[in-house]
């Protein structure tokens, strides 16, 4: 069995299943809900490690959460970071059958 840090799940929070995120898949690039505190190297060694590809780059962005109304009761969406996971030749992740 390959050593998984427990770590690395805390830093991968959840693949982002959208229709811009599944374009980007046929580049070779999966898109990944991070935790807020996670680094560019952090999140590299996490994909590394879970799902055993080799990763090219990585790139992140913190999308501001905005403010909504429910029922006539304003709220505030959390804001959310992602990833953009860019993989080498060769190498996949299937996001849609999961861990």
């Amino acid at each position: 069995m390959k050593n998984i840090d427990p770590r690395h799940y805390d830093i991968i929070v959840s693949p982002v299943v959208t229709e811009k995120a599944t374009m980007a898949s046929e580049h070779n690039k999966v898109v990944f809900k991070v935790a807020s505190k996670a680094t560019k190297p952090q999140i590299k060694e996490a994909v590394e490690k879970l799902f055993d590809v080799k990763v090219k780059s990585v790139n992140t962005l913190v999308r501001k959460g905005k403010t909504k109304v429910f029922r006539g009761t304003f709220g505030s969406q959390s804001d959310v970071k992602r990833a953009i996971v860019t993989l080498e030749e060769g190498h996949r992740i299937d996001v849609t059958t999961g861990l």
